[in-house]
Order: structure tokens, then sequence, then C-alpha cells
């Protein structure tokens, strides 16, 4: 409907409005031959005031088949004004200026002013009415019932969790387009003050702890939850109580297209990465640090990386002298580089393209910028592609470390992070290999030059580039399957903004040669992560998304390790940061690690060079791939000795269904 007709009709209602208002006071006609100049007059001035009041405040400018609470807060703003006007008029401007014996009598203003508004009020909400019964109408193709809100004979019964304004714009579009075959019958949540309120009609059913039960009475089919900004906790509480009752869980913003069925993507909920940790994120405060960056040149290496850019980041929020950004791919480097400038401007930052491996060039960018704090987040950290270089991973690991330790210590370095895994624990990888041996050059370093050099070992960093989540989310958006090595992988996990607090935090802690370890609670399942990935993705297990097991591969252990025993761990004056009590490197470990760089120079051959680590890192244990994840009808005597022996009950997804059977998993070198 124009809005010009709506002009028409407030003419049309303001005019039978004002003579019905003279009708009630005087109760009759017979005001008719006294007061019909008074209230012709009173038309004739207020109707146009009111109209150019109505038209600037926008009453004439609204799609009003559309209208909102917001278009209501304008039709109330123009009662008001309408209403000013009114008694402007007939009390002031109709006798003060003569047009009229008397003024307008008040009784007749009153009526006048509310009859209005409620006459613009409903001729509009009418429209919408109308509308949204169209909609619903048109969505199913039925007649339109006057006496109930039509809807699909198969419709599915849903219960939302949320009754916020997320659950509220679901509930909303479930009852405008039934096309969708979701019919809502109310919500949960907890918060106490909602229970036995209506939202949209719909009620608000009890706390999410009775979530079984309500699905129960209300022969619910299917939970939507709408809780976009909710913890992980949350969520997994809400979609375990779903699976528990045995009804279908979505977890989805209020968007048409994926309540439809068109699932991306890019319109399902954000995955948080906070949802996927089972654990609490680990807050430190970068302030305490402050003292190692502010006003400080601060070298970052590896700084195009996930870890090395987030550090970056948060450096420059200590307010840095210079932040000298080290790396070797110039497309990350350029990339930080402009966000660097874009949000703190004031930052001055020094990109330098440069492999740490390039000893002359090092030295040089060290004696240039004399960094006060380096932090070195450079190194090859892909596990199966290591076992296929070994050399390489020699070199960057290891020599590349050596390069930044000993220039730390020429230059007078006050202090130096070496980022390091949790692979280097009893290592069965090339990587962890070379990992373990770059601690142990730092300690050989801390020991000669007596600095406050520090290293961290991380968890699996979830985001970070190459990690598990992003190669998750590709397979999800690209219909699936989701590939894990083993159904019993576990990892520890933190998320980068966790691994940069433990680097800055560890800097400060260190007096020379410690290993730090972030409290990062009990290893995961990537089976268990790439479920919760799904589901939080508002899809099923196996009927959206299948996972798929495709064996161990080279280097892979089952478990990983933070310690190499429970005794070697010991606390700091930070409640959620350890250090590891390892043993001090052998007098001997320079003369050989120069040996092993020299091989890897030389491209000595690969059993060579395994060898060679073998001696420097006596616990490393080298692993090949154990093959395909064993299969139901698996002989198991043809299962190689260290994938047996746990026997317990693993569910495989098949296709679309589940079937569980007893199973052999593997207990890894050593579990935790």
């Amino acid at each position: 409907m124009r809005n010009r007709i709506f002009l028409a009709l407030d003419v049309l209602l303001a005019v039978v409005v004002a003579l019905l208002s003279f009708t009630a006071r005087f109760e009759g006609l017979a005001w008719w031959p006294s007061l019909g100049r008074l209230a012709i007059t009173y038309l004739a001035v207020a109707i146009p005031i009111k109209l150019i009041l109505f038209w600037h405040v926008g009453l004439y400018s609204r799609l009003w088949r559309y209208a909102s609470i917001s278009d209501l807060e304008i039709v109330l703003v123009a009662c008001i004004l309408g209403a000013v006007a009114s008694f402007f008029v007939g009390l002031v401007l109709v006798p003060g200026l003569r047009l009229a014996p008397m003024h307008v009598p008040i009784g007749v203003l009153i009526m006048d002013s509310l009859l209005t508004g409620a006459a613009i009020t409903l001729t509009r909400l009418s429209l919408r009415v109308i509308t949204r019964r169209t909609r619903a109408r048109r969505s199913i193709g039925e007649p339109w019932n006057h006496d109930s809100t039509p809807e699909r004979h198969d419709s599915r019964r849903v219960l939302i969790a949320g009754a916020g304004d997320a659950g509220g714009m679901i509930a909303k579009e479930l009852l405008d387009n039934r096309q969708l075959g979701l019919k809502p019958v109310g919500f949960v949540d907890d918060d106490i003050k909602k229970h036995r309120h209506r939202l949209h009609g719909l009620p608000v059913l009890g706390p999410v702890s009775k979530l079984g039960e309500i699905v129960r009475t209300y022969a619910i089919e299917e939970v939507i939850t709408a809780l976009p900004s909710a913890r992980g906790k949350v969520i997994r509480d809400i979609m375990q109580r779903a699976a528990a009752a045995g009804v279908r869980n979505r977890t989805v913003p209020g968007l048409y297209e994926i309540l439809s069925g068109a699932k991306s993507v890019s319109s399902l909920r954000p995955i948080q990465i906070q949802d996927l940790l089972r654990r609490e994120p680990i807050d430190t405060n970068p302030a305490q640090v402050a003292s190692l960056v502010t006003g400080r040149t601060v070298m970052v290496t590896g700084a195009g990386g996930s870890i090395g850019s987030e550090l970056c980041r948060q450096l420059a929020q200590l307010n840095p002298a210079l932040i000298v950004a080290v790396g070797r791919g110039e497309n990350s480097i350029f990339e930080l580089l402009e966000e660097l400038r874009t949000t703190y401007p004031n930052v001055p930052v020094k990109p330098v393209i440069v492999d740490v491996r390039d000893d002359v060039r090092i030295r040089a960018i060290f004696e240039s910028t004399r960094p006060y704090s380096v932090f070195h987040a450079a190194a090859h950290k892909h596990v199966p592609l290591m076992e296929a270089s070994v050399d390489e991973a020699i070199l960057n690991n290891v020599l590349g470390t050596r390069n930044i330790a000993e220039f730390c210590a020429e230059f007078d370095v006050e202090h130096l992070v070496l980022i390091s895994t949790d692979k280097a624990v009893r290592p069965t990888s090339i990587m962890g290999a070379t990992k373990r041996i770059a601690e142990g050059t730092l300690c050989s370093v801390v020991e000669r030059k007596r600095k406050p050099y520090v290293s961290v070992r991380f968890g699996n960093v979830l985001g970070s580039r190459g990690s598990v989540v992003p190669t998750f989310m590709r397979q999800i958006a690209a219909g699936g399957p989701i590939t894990i090595t083993h159904p019993e992988m576990r990892r520890y996990f933190m998320t980068i903004p966790e691994a940069v607090q433990l680097v800055l935090q560890a800097a400060a802690l260190g007096h020379g040669g410690e290993v730090f370890v972030l409290d990062m609670g009990e290893p995961v399942r990537i089976a268990d992560l790439a479920e919760d990935l799904i589901r939080l993705s508002g899809l099923e297990v196996g009927s959206d998304i299948e996972i798929c097991y495709t064996g161990i591969r080279p280097g892979e252990k089952l478990y990983e390790e933070l310690f190499f025993g429970a005794a070697d761990a010991a606390p700091t004056s930070h409640p959620k940061i350890l250090q590891a009590r390892d043993a001090n490197p052998s007098a001997e470990l320079d003369v050989y690690t120069d040996k092993l760089i020299e091989a890897a120079r030389r491209r000595a051959p690969e059993a060579e060079l395994r060898r060679m680590l073998q001696v420097l890192v006596p616990e490393y244990r080298p692993r090949s791939a154990i093959g395909p994840v064993p299969t139901l009808d698996t002989d198991p005597a043809a299962i190689p000795s260290e994938v047996r022996p746990i026997t317990e009950t693993l569910v495989v997804h098949d296709g679309g269904a589940s079937r569980r059977a007893r199973r052999t998993g593997t207990t890894g070198t050593t579990a935790t």
C-alpha cells in the first residue's frame, strides 16, 4: 500500500475522529448549530499542522507491510506531536487569532488526540497483519483461515534454545515462513526472569536442564540452538541433552537460508575457537610483561606465521619502540605489515625478508637493530612433511635456532623465547626430535653466556595455519568427509591468543634455560573435536558430514606428552604455567650438533641423519606409518604390536549411520 493512500486515509480519519470527539463530548449532535463553526475552524487549522508533523517524522516514508518496533516508535512520536498540535490549536491558536468565539473543549481535544493515535496505528498494523497472513497462506498454498494460523501437516515440532534476540528472530522466521516445515512450540532459557512469559506468542517453557522433559511433554522433534554468543560448554550441554532425548539439534543464527536447508560454511554459525577447547580459555595480563616491550626494540622471527603475526599484534599493544618482523615469505610479511600500519599506525615496524639459516644476513640484522627481546617462532612444524625432508627440518629447526640464540648472546639481547612443541617429549618424529635439539641448543647458550633465555612448549594451536580446524572447516564446506588418521588420536590444544600470552609470560618468568608449558587440561580426541565442529556448524555427524579414518601417518603418535614424567613438572608464580624439569644437555651437544648440521648441509642419506638424531636425542624412537585403521574384520594377529592392545567401544560413522563394535585401539608410546 502506497504512503499516499495512508495520507488520504489520515485526512479522512482526522476529520471523522474530530467530529466523533465533539459528538461524544456533547452526547449527540445538538452541539452543531452553536459549535459547528468552531469545529470546522479547528479541523481546518489542526489537520494540516498534524499532517506536516507526521510527514516530518517520517510517517509517510516507510514500508508498513514490514512494520517493526522501530516503526511503532515513529508512530508513537507522531501521536505525541499530533496531540501537542491539537491542544495548541484548540486552546491557543483558535481563540488567540479570534478564529472562533471560544476555545475547543478540553474533553474534545483529549478524545481527538487518543482516537487520532489509535487510527493511524491501527491502519498501519492492519496492513502488517494482512501481509503476514498472506505470506503464510502463499508459503504453503492453502486458503487463509481466520481462526487459526495455517501450517503444513508435515511440520516438525521445534523447541528453540535461547529466548533472546536470536531466538526471537528464528521464531519469527519460522512463524512467517511455514514452507520451512518447522513449527516452533516454545523456548528453553536459563534466565529465570523469562520463565512463564511469551516471546512472539510462544511460551518460555523452562531452563535448559529440563530440555529432555520438555521434549517428551511437548512431542518435540527438533531443537534449534539460538545462542550465537554462548560458550562452547553451553552449546555442548544443549547438544548432549538433545541427543539424550533422541531429537535432532541444529545450532544456527536466525537466517532463512540455513533453516530452509541451504547450508554453506559462510552462512553457518560463526565457530568460536574457544568453543572447541573443552575447558575455560586461559587469560593472562600482557601488561605484566610491558617492561620487556614498552619503549624497546623487539624482534619476532617467523612473523608471517599464525603465532608470529599474533605475537606482533599483541606486542604492538604494548607500545614498543620498534618491531622487527623477520620472515621468509614476502607475501605473509607484506600482509602483516599492512595490517599493523592500519591498526597500530604509531608503532614502527621494520619488515625483514630473510632465512634464519643465513647467519651472515641474520648477524647484520642484529647488528643494525640491537633488539632488547627476541621471540623465535620460525620453524618447520608439519610432522608428515618433515619425515620426507629430514635435512630441511634439521637446517631450519636446529641451525636456525642456533643462529638466533648465538647472535642474541653476542649482541647482548636481554630476553629470548624459543617456541618449542610437546612433540619434543619422547619424540617419534623428525620435527619433534629437531625441536628437542633446539631446546638443548638454547640451554647450551644459556650455560655459556648466562642469559635468561627460555623455551615454551606448545600443544596443537587451534586455528593456526595448517592446523586441524581450518582443514576440517574446508572439508565441511565441501560437504565432507572429514578425514582423521585414527579414532583414538588425542592432542593438547590451545588457542592462538593463549599461545602468544604464554610466550610473553615465559619471557618475564624465565631466569635462564627453563622450559615452560601451559596447563592445557586433558588431551582431546581429534574425533571429538571434529564432531563438535560439525554440530557447532549446525550440521549432523553422519547424515550431513561423514568422518573417515585414514591411518596414522609417519612420525605421528596417538598421544602427546608435555613432560618426561609427572615428577618433572614444577609450578611457577603463574597458576596456569608449569616448568619442565628436563635433563641438562650433555657437554658434547655442541660438537654433535655441528656434525648433524654439516651432514644436513651436504644432504647426507636420510638413514644417516636419523641415526645422528638418535645419538643427540636418545629418547627419539622413529616410527613409520602404522597403516590403515583396523576394520571390524581385521585379524588381530595382523595388527602391528604398537597398535595393541586397548579394547574399547568405538563409534564408526558409516554412510550416515553409526555402528558400535568392540575394537582394538592403541596405547601410543607413553600415555599421560
